[in-house]
């Protein structure tokens, strides 16, 4: 299984990798708790993925990319840089903080809290519990947690999900690979931007929500 990016084309996706649609589950209130997977969308053994945003028959490519002189360079770093990576003490638990991953999911607060307000009030394990379950969710991994020095994360299927007006979710280790050939950081989560505007292609840096992108 593997994800290749192809230079200012789609996602080139290899080794039979499912691909299953999910949507976050909403409250009243607008905020996201959980995520809802759909039945799996059949596919060949590989198959291309539209990463311009323009394709119309999405998530697959239809080949827009090459008459709208999309312009997909590679901007995110194979590897996480250390120093970009913070990390935040709790009680029976550390907060690993990649900001530049963030897409803006919004699992990490709600109307009444946030991750780091949570962080103070870790020692209550019915908080620390919360904040576990909340940093698990996270799409595109830039929130984890580590106990006793070793990141915990959730059992994820390997497999892709397009995401309704939002990025590609890439669970369960899939390598990526830039078009030079270099392999990205294998993570559990990834979000991939299939929108065609991410300053920090290929990974989605939530600007499909400021351009209105719709599937």
């Amino acid at each position: 299984m593997k994800i290749e990016v192809t230079a200012h084309g789609p996602y080139e996706v290899s080794g039979d990798v499912p691909l299953r649609p999910k949507d976050e589950v909403m409250s009243e209130y607008g905020e996201p708790l959980t995520w809802k997977s759909d039945p799996p969308i059949e596919t060949p053994a590989t198959y291309l993925l539209c990463r311009c945003g323009k394709s119309d028959n999405k998530p697959f490519c239809d080949g827009s990319h090459s008459f709208d002189g999309f312009g997909g360079k590679e901007r995110a770093p194979a590897e996480r840089p250390p120093e970009k990576i913070k990390r935040h003490e709790g009680t029976g638990m550390v907060v690993v903080h990649d900001g530049e991953l963030c897409e803006h999911a919004g699992f990490c607060g709600n109307r009444m809290t946030n991750w780091f307000k949570m962080l103070a009030d870790t020692e209550d394990t019915i908080v620390r519990g919360h904040l576990m379950s909340m940093l698990e969710k996270c799409p595109s991994g830039a929130l984890a947690y580590e106990i006793d020095g070793e990141l915990i994360e959730p059992a994820l299927a390997a497999e892709i999900a397009p995401v309704p007006n939002g990025p590609l979710a890439v669970t369960g280790g899939i390598p990526v690979v830039m078009t030079d050939g270099t392999q990205m950081a294998v993570r559990n989560r990834v979000t991939l931007c299939r929108c065609g505007a991410s300053k920090n292609k290929p990974l989605c840096d939530g600007t499909h929500a400021e351009i209105g992108f719709e599937t």
